[in-house]
């Protein structure tokens, strides 16, 4: 009797043992994934703001329907076909790190995401042009919180989010449709209802990318697996942040 209560006290002890080991992985798994994510964010802002400070920062104004006080290198990003590499190239790198994660190793992935982050920071330095930059902070440290506590939510919630992610995904496809037709239509109405859309779709896909990244933790895989999952899971989290900040500003930044 008494070696039948120390094996299971044994067996216990090891099933604790390892629950512990792999709560204490996951936690360092998501950290990772989360410093992978607000370094790309920080470094998309700063990449934005010098380089609206590099295009002429404070001297820029906008005249009608153009802008006027720009320099040298504000007209090559902002008035030049060298803008369409600036919007094109960071969709190119989205989808090799998508399609191609399989193939890459950890390393050559997160310096991808980077380099995806900074390009992007130079489409975004538009931003600085139509909105003042108090409300771009305003509208930045709101986007934090909801974010934040929408990824809290997913990270901790019992429930099953796949049918919310699959509902959000379909919508996210309808507002891209809406918006390609609104560049034709500029519907002011319309364009409101987008903006109000896609923060309630990129709310929902915060939370079901944040248990969908928590889901894909294994303690069986290797460091290079586990470094591209990192990657990948920060790629999503950063492209929900960013595109509920932008809709957001759509709807709150105050116009220069």
């Amino acid at each position: 009797m008494s070696d039948f209560d120390r094996n299971i006290a044994t067996a216990r002890t090891g099933y604790r043992t390892d629950r512990v080991a792999i709560d204490a992985g996951l936690r360092a798994y998501m950290i990772r994934v989360y410093n992978y994510m607000t370094a790309g964010v920080a470094l998309t802002g700063l990449v934005a703001w010098f380089a609206y400070q590099a295009a002429g920062g404070d001297s820029i104004a906008i005249v009608g329907n153009s802008i006027t006080g720009l320099t040298p290198f504000g007209h090559a990003i902002f008035g030049s076909p060298l803008m369409w590499l600036f919007i094109l190239a960071p969709l190119g790198l989205v989808m090799l790190l998508s399609f191609g994660i399989s193939r890459l190793a950890a390393g050559t992935a997160l310096t991808l995401f980077f380099v995806y982050a900074g390009l992007l920071g130079l489409s975004l330095a538009s931003i600085f042009l139509a909105y003042t930059g108090a409300s771009i902070t305003r509208v930045f440290f709101i986007s934090a919180a909801t974010f934040g506590a929408m990824s809290l939510y997913g990270y901790t919630t019992k429930r099953d989010l796949t049918a919310v992610g699959s509902f959000m995904f379909m919508g996210l496809i309808g507002i891209i449709i809406a918006s390609l037709v609104n560049i034709f239509l500029q519907s002011s109405g319309l364009y409101w209802v987008i903006s109000v859309l896609g923060v309630l779709i990129f709310v929902g896909l915060t939370a079901y990318d944040t248990q969908s990244i928590k889901e894909m933790y294994s303690p069986m895989d290797d460091g290079t697996v586990a470094g591209r999952k990192a990657v990948m899971g920060a790629l999503r989290l950063y492209l929900d942040f960013i595109n509920l900040f932008l809709m957001l500003l759509r709807l709150f930044g105050d116009r220069r």
